[in-house]
């Protein structure tokens, strides 16, 4: 069993609000300890619907709520939240909604998923391995400006044409198929890099989030769910990189902003109608929490409330 430590548990917690009888939505369930704490405050009618695309935190869930008829687990990716809430009858009826973006301790620590540079195993990196191509596939066969362009926008790597480059000239004489083959060229390759990160940090983020479409599945699920709350229904998202925080950022910003031409001749207060989302301030993790769990450094939460 892989142990998991919920990165700013209270503090998301605490932003939901959570009502007794409200219902919620865990879009990202890894290994439950969000879930394990709303369940703590809702009351026997309140209601979870957990969500993951992950086959095994779905199998973990199933198990470990099997008695618990509060609980709906869904094998499914949030970028079609708005499809599965609809299928239940609960479009505009939900209470809360919590993201915690990323990959989770478990698929890190589990060396067979290929998450890891850390860790040696096949070099997969798919969230769900039920469908899709792996990280390994897709390097044997993408071009050298596509490895450029993902290394790039995703992981923000000023070195991605010299990695990219010997990428092609590794698959020249063997297939790279596993995380140390890729963790190592990668170093290898590299001039210099940041002291105290791995130089192959960026690189394993970028394919991780390409191969998993994950900043377009962001997108689509936080369009979703500004639809999917009640009003007085709250969005908490926790996110670890800069490329997901942008982009809930920014979605929540145009939630809070009557989206209007300024050409339109409109009263403040008919602006203020047309605003969808009332924003709380971000929140960092303390530095006790960073001392005893070094992957929480970089996680910010945001939370917005539907108008």
């Amino acid at each position: 069993m892989f142990k998991h430590t919920s990165v700013l548990l209270k503090e998301s917690i605490d932003s939901l609000k959570i009502e007794e009888d409200g219902i919620y939505i865990d879009a990202t369930l890894g290994r439950a300890g969000h879930s394990k704490e709303i369940l703590l405050s809702l009351g026997d009618n309140g209601r979870l619907i957990c969500v993951d695309k992950d086959l095994e935190a779905i199998a973990y869930a199933n198990e470990l709520f099997k008695d618990d008829k509060r609980v709906i687990v869904v094998h499914s990716s949030f970028s079609e939240l708005f499809e599965v809430i609809e299928s239940m009858d609960l479009i505009g009826k939900v209470s809360g909604i919590l993201f915690d973006l990323g990959v989770s301790s478990p698929q890190l620590d589990d060396s067979s998923r290929g998450f890891s540079f850390m860790r040696n195993g096949p070099l997969d990196m798919r969230m769900d391995t039920s469908q899709g191509i792996s990280v390994a596939d897709w390097l044997a066969k993408a071009e050298e400006k596509e490895i450029v362009k993902i290394l790039f926008e995703y992981g923000e790597e000023k070195f991605a044409r010299r990695i990219a480059g010997s990428i092609l000239k590794q698959r020249e004489i063997s297939a790279i198929a596993d995380t140390l083959t890729l963790a190592k060229l990668i170093k290898d390759t590299l001039p210099f890099y940041e002291k105290g990160k791995h130089p192959a940090t960026r690189s394993f983020q970028a394919f991780r989030i390409y191969i998993n479409d994950e900043l377009n599945d962001l997108k689509t699920a936080l369009n979703s769910a500004i639809n999917i709350l009640k009003p007085g229904g709250i969005l908490s998202v926790i996110s670890f990189h800069s490329l997901e925080d942008r982009i809930v950022k920014r979605m929540m910003a145009k939630g809070a902003n009557a989206d209007v031409p300024s050409s339109v001749p409109l009263t403040q207060s008919e602006l203020d109608k047309l605003k969808t989302l009332k924003l709380d301030k971000r929140i960092k993790p303390s530095k006790e929490e960073v001392s005893k769990n070094v992957r929480a450094r970089s996680a910010i939460l945001r939370v917005a409330t539907r108008i």
